[in-house]
């Protein structure tokens, strides 16, 4: 009788786990054909514009900061010409687009942007203590994004395009390599983060949260969240963050996609991390 309960049990738990597997799928990017390859040497203008967009809503990421939640400028609700021209003409402003003007200004503050977000940080959202000198943005070269330069290029295309410009960027030759806009990098599929760090990083969590030494504080102070919360609880506050929220916050401040995004092992990584944080003082 103890074992069929143990084989019981044991079928009970794989089902659950199968289960939890396809309510988390894998990251899939908004709007991105994975499987369609887009050759160097045969793409367009046009082309270079839309798969820029591919990429600014999908392998980019950029949409998790850039958007109506206040963790980084709209940029696609922005007037972008209007805004790039205020910002280039700040007295703050000493980037390499400093003396440049029209189109050929936006396209260098746009590329600077990418690979050196901190050469200059719009006003409010620089990282906290930093008096807007530092900002919470990544280098978009780096893992774990990792864009090239032909895809730095098309997410420029496009913000120039999206800002009333005619693009100034070069089309690749037929001598680079084949580009496939993926939520990948390069030829490899991309898998689940390895570690925690690497997946907080993935999902921008420090961007809101003070993790891996952001400081920043859009959203709660996570330190000693284990003794506060359980797994369970945790779990739901990642995936369905509108359910409870936390006191001095407001409701839509937080993506309700995860669950879309994130591989199961991902959310698990990062609620091992969470309950492991030490309280501070003043947390």
């Amino acid at each position: 009788m103890t074992f069929l309960r143990v084989v019981l049990f044991s079928l009970v738990l794989m089902l659950a786990i199968t289960w939890l597997t396809n309510v988390l799928p894998q990251m899939q990017a908004d709007g991105v054909d994975e499987d369609t390859p887009i050759i160097a040497g045969d793409i367009d203008m046009p082309g270079m514009i839309a798969l820029g967009e591919k990429l600014f809503s999908g392998k980019g990421t950029c949409t998790l900061c850039h958007n109506n939640l206040g963790r980084a400028p709209d940029m696609l609700a922005m007037d972008l010409h209007a805004d790039f021209t205020e910002r280039l003409a700040d007295a703050r402003y000493e980037g390499e687009a400093k003396g440049q003007s029209g189109a050929e200004a936006f396209a260098t503050y746009i590329h600077e942007s990418m690979v050196d977000p901190s050469a200059y940080v719009v006003p409010g959202f620089g990282k906290k203590g930093s008096n807007d000198t530092v900002s919470p943005m990544p280098d978009i070269t780096g893992p774990p994004i990792s864009l090239n330069a032909t895809e730095i290029d098309a997410v420029t295309a496009f913000l120039q395009d999206l800002a009333g410009v005619d693009p100034t960027v070069s089309l690749p030759s037929a001598d680079d390599a084949a580009m496939t806009p993926d939520d990948g990098s390069g030829d490899e599929a991309a898998g689940p983060a390895e570690t925690a760090e690497e997946a907080i990083d993935n999902y921008a969590c420090s961007a809101c949260h003070d993790l891996n030494g952001s400081e920043a504080d859009i959203g709660p102070k996570l330190n000693g969240i284990g003794k506060r919360m359980s797994r369970e609880k945790i779990r739901t506050a990642i995936l369905a963050p509108n359910d409870t929220i936390a006191e001095g916050f407001e409701a839509d401040m937080m993506p309700e996609d995860f669950a879309e995004q994130m591989f199961a092992s991902e959310l698990e990584l990062i609620i091992d991390h969470l309950m492991g944080l030490e309280e501070q003082a003043g947390s």
